[in-house]
C-alpha cells in the first residue's frame, strides 16, 4: 500500500480559518464564544497532543503491524468497498472506545481533558489528551488488523474521523436538514454530548455516524441549551493541570484505598463511583432522582 497523505496537517490551516471566522462572528454577539486563556489552554494542550502522536506513531504503527501479520483475510486496499467498510468499522470502533471513555475512570481519566472546557467552540475541538495512546485507547481498533485491514488505511481513517469532528464543536449552527440530523453526528447532537446537565450527561457519542448512538440506546436530541464543562469543573486554564487533572485525582483515590475492591473501582468503575457512597456516578444520580421525583 502506497503511503497515505498526512490530511490532519493539510487540514490545520482550514481549523484555524474557521476558528478565525467564528471568533468575528462572536464579537459580534451579545454572548461572545471564546474566552481568550481557554483558548491558549486548547492551542496548547492540541500542540502537547501532536507531539506526543510524533512520539508514539512508530509503536502504533509497529503494534498494528504486528496484528496484521496475523491477519484472518487479505482485504485488497485498492477497491472501493474496502475503503467503505473501513469508515463503518472505524466509526464503530469510536463509538465503543468513546463510550468506555465515559463509562471506565481509567479512559475517563484522559478523555475527560476534552470535556473539561466550559466554553464550546471550534478551538475545543483542539483540546486533546497527552495520556490517550499511553493508557491504551488504541486497543478498540486492535480488532481491524485482524480481519484484514491495512494499518495505513486504520490510521488514515481515524484523521478522516476527527476532521469531521472539528465541525461539530460550535454554536454558530444551530440545525442541519432533518435528514442530516438522523443520519450524522451535527453540532446539535454533539454539543449534547458535551454538556454536563444530567438529562444529557452519557449520551451521544457519535464520531461521523449518529446512527450508532441511536442503535444502541445512547442517543439524546438537544431540547434545551446546554450547559458545558465537567459535573465538577476543574477552575484552571493551565495546560498541564488540565492534562492530568484526573489521573492525579485518581491516584489520590488509590492512596486511599483499603481494599482491591476499592482499587478496581477506582480505576475500572465509572466515574464518580465511590465504595463509600460518597460520590456517585450518573446512573446512581439519575435513579436517586428518580426515585425523589
Amino acid at each position: 500500500m502506497h503511503d497515505l497523505p498526512n490530511i490532519m496537517l493539510a487540514a490545520f490551516p482550514a481549523f484555524l480559518l474557521l476558528i478565525a471566522i467564528e471568533l468575528l462572528i462572536s464579537r459580534r454577539s451579545d454572548k461572545p464564544l471564546y474566552l481568550a486563556r481557554d483558548s491558549g489552554a486548547n492551542i496548547t494542550l492540541a500542540a502537547g497532543a501532536f507531539a506526543m502522536s510524533l512520539l508514539t506513531a512508530g509503536a502504533m504503527f509497529a503494534f498494528l503491524s504486528l496484528l496484521y501479520s496475523w491477519r484472518l483475510f487479505t482485504l485488497p486496499d485498492n477497491a472501493w468497498w474496502v475503503w467503505a467498510l473501513c469508515f463503518f468499522a472505524d466509526d464503530f470502533s469510536y463509538y465503543w472506545f468513546h463510550r468506555f471513555s465515559h463509562e471506565m475512570r481509567w479512559f475517563w481519566a484522559s478523555h475527560s481533558v476534552h470535556h473539561s472546557s466550559e466554553q464550546y467552540n471550534f478551538s475545543v475541538s483542539l483540546r486533546q489528551t497527552w495520556t490517550g495512546t499511553i493508557s491504551g485507547a488504541f486497543l478498540f481498533w486492535a480488532w481491524m488488523p485482524l480481519v484484514g485491514f491495512p494499518p495505513k488505511m486504520i490510521l488514515f481513517m481515524q484523521s478522516v474521523s476527527l476532521i469531521y469532528q472539528f465541525w461539530i464543536h460550535t454554536r454558530t449552527i444551530d440545525r442541519m436538514p432533518a435528514w442530516f440530523e438522523a443520519a450524522f453526528n451535527t453540532p446539535s447532537h454533539h454539543r449534547v454530548h458535551h454538556a454536563s446537565d444530567l438529562d444529557y450527561l452519557d449520551k451521544n457519542y457519535a464520531g461521523t455516524l449518529i446512527v450508532w448512538d441511536r442503535m444502541f440506546g445512547t442517543f439524546a436530541p438537544e431540547t434545551f441549551a446546554p450547559r458545558f464543562g465537567l459535573t465538577r469543573n476543574i477552575d484552571t486554564f493551565n495546560p498541564i493541570g488540565i492534562a492530568f487533572h484526573e489521573w492525579l485525582g485518581i491516584f489520590r483515590d488509590l492512596r486511599r484505598a483499603r481494599s482491591v475492591r476499592t482499587v478496581f473501582g477506582t480505576l475500572f468503575m465509572p466515574p464518580g463511583w465511590s465504595a463509600d457512597g460518597s460520590s456517585l456516578t450518573t446512573r446512581q444520580v439519575r435513579k436517586a432522582a428518580m426515585a425523589t421525583s
